[in-house]
This record gives structure tokens, sequence and C-alpha cells, in this order.
């Protein structure tokens, strides 16, 4: 290794995911899930900040978009309510039981936790609209992004709906950049923005939050 490859990483990005600690379940499911195909985990910092935005909202009814093999579920088990319950949908079961395995290595009984196979469009007519107060989505945009009408009826009136990614590769504001994960996630955020329910905001940590809260 070279010198300077060999020289810690002091920038603001890193100093962040070291500030954001993991207990030893989640670093065995970010292990874990770094094997699996599909997206990448998310960052320390990522999962931290929705574990803030649970504890924030007082969460008892949370929804996550793409278990992540667990690794979005335990951030945001740690900032729920005690007796909350996480609904986790994934469309790959392999990322669904390494979830599952997460949550019971972290300790966590199974009645906090809901597990469901199945994509956002098989599955979201089946929850109750209205009844969450937190919408997490972790996976590509491309496998979500033509239910944000159902994803948003989730989410209760001071609700907040968290889509993750978007500032991957610094691609969304390349204008040269028209693959289609691209031009979703620029569709999927001019829709946020403009929809007169909502109060949203881009995050710059990890690769992108990108957060709405619904006003009414």
């Amino acid at each position: 290794m070279s010198a300077e490859g060999s020289r810690p990483d002091r920038s603001g990005a890193a100093y962040a995911d070291r500030f954001a600690t993991e207990t030893p379940a989640l670093v065995a499911a970010r292990s874990r899930a770094s094997r699996l195909a599909g997206p990448a985990p998310v960052e320390p910092a990522v999962g931290a900040t929705l574990a803030v935005l649970a504890a924030g909202g007082n969460a008892r009814a949370v929804v996550s978009i793409g278990s992540g093999g667990g690794v979005v579920g335990l951030w945001l088990l740690e900032g729920m309510r005690s007796d909350g319950v996480l609904t986790a949908l994934d469309g790959d079961p392999e990322q669904l039981r390494a979830a599952r395995r997460a949550f019971t290595e972290a300790g966590f009984p199974a009645g906090r936790t809901r597990m469901i196979f199945g994509t956002p469009g098989e599955v979201l007519p089946r929850l109750s609209p209205g009844a969450y107060d937190l919408v997490v989505c972790a996976g590509a945009p491309t496998d979500y992004a033509a239910q944000l009408g159902a994803l948003l009826d989730l989410v209760r009136v001071g609700g907040t709906l968290v889509c993750h990614g978007l500032l991957e590769g610094d691609r969304i504001a390349d204008r040269s950049a028209r693959d289609e994960q691209t031009v979703t996630w620029r569709e999927l955020a001019r829709a946020v923005r403009e929809h007169e329910d909502l109060t949203s905001a881009v995050l710059p940590i990890g690769a992108g939050l990108l957060v709405a809260t619904r006003r009414r």
C-alpha cells in the first residue's frame, strides 16, 4: 500500500460514519449484507440519521421498502418506540432472510418486526393507509417510484417519507447522465418537491437522503 493509500480518511463523511457507533449486531448484519446481491447497505451516518428521524417522530409504526439485509431495520428499531413495530418488505428472499437473522441476533422479539416478501406494487395496497409514522425506501428508485402515491398514502399527517441514494455518484446533477436510475431519481425528487402536501429537503449524508414530511 502506498503512503497516500495508508493515510486515514479525515473527510467529514468519514467522521460522520465513525461518529455513528454500530452495535456488534449491526456490524455483523453489515458484513452479511455486503456479500448479498443488490444495493450496498446504508452507511453508518445514514443509519444514525434514520434512527434520529424515528426517535424525533416518536415512531411506533414504520415501513422499510427494501430490507437492506437488516442494516436499515436495526437502525430504525434503535430509534423507534420500545412498543413500535417495523414492517420490512423485500422482493429478494436472501435479503429478507438476512434481515430476519439480524433482528433475531440483536434480540428483538418477533412481535417487533413484520417481514413481507414481495414488491412494493404487490405489498403496498395491503398496508393500512395513513397508519405509519415513517416510511423508508432503501432500495433502487426504479423499484418503487411508480408507487409514490401509494407510499405517501401510508404516511400519517406529520409523518415522514425518506428515500436513500439520490446523490450516489453525483449523477443526479450531471445533465449528461440519462441512465434509467438517474432519470428516475430526478423525476421522483421533482414530484416530491412539487407535492403541495409535503415539506421536503435533500440531506447530503452518505449517498443522499430525500426527506419529506406530510403537512396535511
